[in-house]
């Protein structure tokens, strides 16, 4: 039986500064990009379902993205002001804006995608491609 009281053999803990690790390196990657990781998440997420036809709303975004639909509309006006998406409102529904890439943002997102792909690439690379994919999916999807 592991002894979780040690810092060295606690799951939580060690998934806590992988994380930590990994969020300092794709912060550093996307900083000459001038853009956040949340930023950088809902960029590509917009540019990959425009890509794909759709034309998401705020709440459709936040959700296929994972994050809070009051900051996503917060760091999407911050994308919005850079000219990297628009926010059209929904003819159906005054509420809800529709997010839209701009050539800008569909210029720069594959340049982010590809500085945080490299990121991946360098820090999971002591462990097994397939493994990882595994196992972070099986923990992302227990909501």
């Amino acid at each position: 039986m592991t002894d979780h009281r040690l810092p060295a053999v606690s799951p939580g803990f060690l998934l806590w500064r992988a994380t930590l690790r990994w969020q300092r390196e794709v912060a550093a990657a996307l900083a000459p990009l001038d853009l956040t990781h949340v930023q950088f998440v809902l960029l590509a997420c917009a540019w990959w379902l425009n890509g794909q036809g759709e034309s998401p709303n705020q709440l459709t975004l936040a959700r296929f993205a994972g994050v809070d639909i009051k900051m996503a509309s917060q760091v999407l006006a911050g994308l919005e002001r850079k000219g990297l998406v628009e926010r059209v409102p929904d003819p159906a529904d005054g509420r809800a804006k529709h997010v839209h890439i701009t050539d800008t943002g569909t210029a720069l997102a594959p340049t982010a995608i590809a500085a945080v792909e490299a990121v991946d690439t360098a820090f999971f690379h002591p462990v097994d491609e397939r493994s990882a994919i595994t196992l972070l999916a099986a923990l992302a999807d227990q909501e």
